[in-house]
């Protein structure tokens, strides 16, 4: 992955430059490491936010978008500190990313993807089985095996 093609943002209302500095590199590491030779993540989002106040377990709420083909991928932690909220939504944003790419490797478990299967039936086309019922037979020998 080249490092232009690969955008982070992240917006925050109510922090100091020197920790939002500081959550921007935690969170650009992370994300450059799991992009790293792949070329399905363009980019991610960042959204670190304050609820407002009054009677909240928390203090600070961080939603992470990455952008990934074929659709995005969010998540969102909530904990005391900015730092601890990022890690978490990181965590779970990445959990997902690993899941999707084991998924879409495993083309072979789709339903409906049988390539053996597929490619017996178009040998057995191209050399002129033609009949439903001489496919079936063929079919009923094969299940056999």
């Amino acid at each position: 992955m080249n490092e232009l093609d690969f955008t982070l943002e992240l917006n925050s209302a109510n922090l100091p430059q020197t920790a939002e500095y500081n959550l921007y590199t935690q969170a650009e590491e992370r994300l450059h490491a799991l992009a790293a030779n792949h070329n399905d993540m363009t980019g991610a989002a960042i959204n670190v936010r304050r609820p407002a106040s009054g009677e909240t377990a928390y203090l600070h709420e961080v939603t992470v978008v990455i952008y990934i083909r074929p659709e995005q991928i969010a998540a969102t932690e909530k904990d005391s500190s900015p730092e601890m909220a990022l890690k978490g939504a990181l965590d779970a944003a990445e959990r997902q990313v690993r899941q999707r790419r084991a998924k879409l490797k495993e083309r072979w478990k789709r339903p409906d993807n049988l390539p053996t299967e597929q490619e017996i039936q178009e040998t057995l086309l191209a050399t002129g089985a033609e009949t439903d019922e001489e496919l079936d037979a063929m079919e009923e020998e094969l299940e056999e095996v």
